[in-house]
């Protein structure tokens, strides 16, 4: 249970609920449990992960929590409907026993909205949110109130509004949220609302909620924080329906980098804020925003000239921060030494201690620059990064090498008159000095592909039994191709011991991408599993 502290700002990440209503993104049960696991990572104090009982990916993500090491799981709902009590309203019953810690409910705070959407009596509407809090603090035992739009309903009937607040608080609420839900309010009113529902609740947990609707959210947030509000709420890169949530990735490193503020995430793990930002972005198949602040491509690139000549005199003519602080990193031309930097901390990430002076670290600098010009991306596949390491200094051995596959692909109405497509995989392979062709069919190409390769590799590494592909995604590098396009594709596997990781392939040619990123799933499993190569 967590408690306010004058410097201390808490941070809750919606993207998972939120983030899930940005138009075009859909969050499969990895996605959610690989982003809950790298906020886990970055130091976020709570993860909103869904709302149980909404959707049956919520409810698949609720029944496998992913263990999280500081992070709490906040389960999201609303209050109890009009007419009936907190215990017998089967949709906040689900939230409340979802097994998350924490849960967030939100309730009506504007009289208009409260009479016409609702269509409730202003007192049966605070019985509503008193209740249901109480139910939830029962029941998981931290309960927050998102006041939903709070701002709104205060400049139409403060009284009313602050009245709703107490009743969360009554009920049980460790955090009263003030919800800025349509993105309509400027950061000076915001500051002034929060200073003065501070003085009117003295010593209430506040916390902030802002969309990004005239694009100041991430002022807005500030503004709040300014005035009293200790707890932010907020989504990795702004994601979020209409224009967007308060962007956390933005948030963050100015709270602490600019105000000062005391947050769970340490200046070791804000450098691994623009690993967390990218990492999303390969989640969701889309190219990072390359002028996006503090970890964009482009935030500390400086062209030709003038500038040039100023940074490499003293950076802080032209960055506002030291770029590593937050995992970025100066973009002139990016030179050995800290192209080597980078790398290093990327090794002490994953455990891999080096010599900074061995040669071989300035060789694989040049191997992956070279791999990311032709489109590898590594953020969010750290399996192939590693391995890309560890075979560069000699540490993994060829456990198995594919002499020849051949894939065919078959589409045909069978007797019941039914169309169906089937995929047929011819492989040949060396483990050792055994040869051996297999072949298998499969649901699709990949899977055909990764059934002939396991049904070769079995007999010789029982590791890959409990190995199971997960997610399975494909992304278009040079759309101006077409059809000769090259693609990257990253493949998520795991094992029955809870395992996750991630891989990635390049090529002009979609099956052989995928064999790429399959084969280094593949080796990362037996690598860290310890087989023995050989036969």
């Amino acid at each position: 249970m967590t408690s306010a502290k004058p410097d201390r700002v808490y941070l809750y990440d919606v993207t998972l609920r939120d983030g899930a209503q940005t138009q075009g993104v859909d969050f499969s049960v990895a996605d959610k449990i690989a982003i809950a696991t790298e906020l886990d990572r970055l130091g976020v104090d709570f993860v909103e992960g869904g709302w149980p009982g909404a959707n049956p990916t919520d409810d698949r993500f609720f029944e496998a929590l992913p263990k999280l090491g500081r992070a709490r799981m906040a389960a999201f709902g609303m209050t109890r409907r009009p007419g009936r009590s907190a215990a017998n309203d089967p949709g906040l019953v689900a939230v409340v026993d979802s097994g998350a810690p924490v849960v967030t409910l939100v309730g009506k705070t504007w009289d208009f909205h409260v009479e016409v959407a609702l269509g409730a009596e202003l007192d049966e509407n605070l019985g509503m949110i008193r209740d249901s809090m109480a139910l939830a603090a029962d029941r998981a035992g931290e309960a927050m109130f998102d006041a939903e739009h709070f701002f709104d309903g205060y400049k139409a009937n403060p009284d009313y509004a602050l009245q709703c607040l107490e009743a969360a608080a009554e009920g049980g609420a460790r955090w009263l949220v003030l919800c800025d839900t349509n993105g309509g309010v400027l950061p000076d009113e915001v500051e002034r609302v929060v200073g003065e529902v501070a003085a009117r609740l003295d010593g209430a947990r506040l916390g902030i909620h802002c969309h990004n609707d005239t694009e100041n959210a991430v002022a807005n947030s500030l503004a709040a924080v300014r005035a009293g509000a200790r707890q932010v709420q907020g989504s990795l890169n702004g994601l979020g329906e209409r224009c967007g949530n308060a962007n956390l990735v933005s948030i963050l490193p100015s709270l602490v980098l600019k105000m000062g503020y005391e947050t769970g995430v340490s200046a070791e793990d804000l450098r691994h804020l623009t690993h967390a930002s990218r990492l999303l972005d390969e989640r969701l198949n889309r190219a990072p925003a390359r002028n996006a602040a503090y970890v964009g491509e482009s935030a500390f690139a400086h062209k030709g000239g003038l500038h040039v000549s100023a940074v490499e005199k003293d950076p802080r003519t032209y960055e506002h921060i030291p770029p590593e602080s937050v995992g970025n990193r100066r973009n002139v031309v990016v030179s050995d030494q800290a192209g080597r930097a980078n790398l290093l901390a990327r090794f002490r990430e994953i455990g891999v201690e080096v010599d900074p002076a061995d040669p071989d670290v300035g060789r694989l600098v040049e191997v992956v620059k070279e791999r990311e010009f032709a489109g590898y991306a590594y953020d969010g596949a750290d399996a192939s990064f590693e391995l890309l390491a560890r075979r560069a200094l000699g540490e993994v051995p060829e456990y198995f090498r594919l002499t020849t596959f051949r894939v065919i692909d078959e589409r045909r109405w069978n007797a019941k008159d039914e169309l169906i497509t089937l995929s047929e995989a011819t492989i040949k392979i060396d483990v050792g000095d055994i040869h051996a062709m297999t072949v298998a069919e499969g649901n699709g190409p990949v899977n055909a592909l990764d059934n002939a390769l396991r049904k070769a590799l079995l007999p010789h590494f029982p590791e890959l039994e409990d190995m199971r592909l997960v997610d399975y995604k494909v992304r278009i590098l040079t759309p101006d191709d077409g059809t000769r396009a090259v693609t990257r594709v990253m493949i998520e596997s795991k094992d029955d011991g809870g395992a996750r990781w991630a891989t990635v392939g390049v090529s002009a040619n979609v099956i052989d991408a995928s064999f790429n990123a399959l084969h280094d799933s593949i080796t990362y499993k037996l690598y860290r599993d310890g087989a023995r190569a050989g036969v």
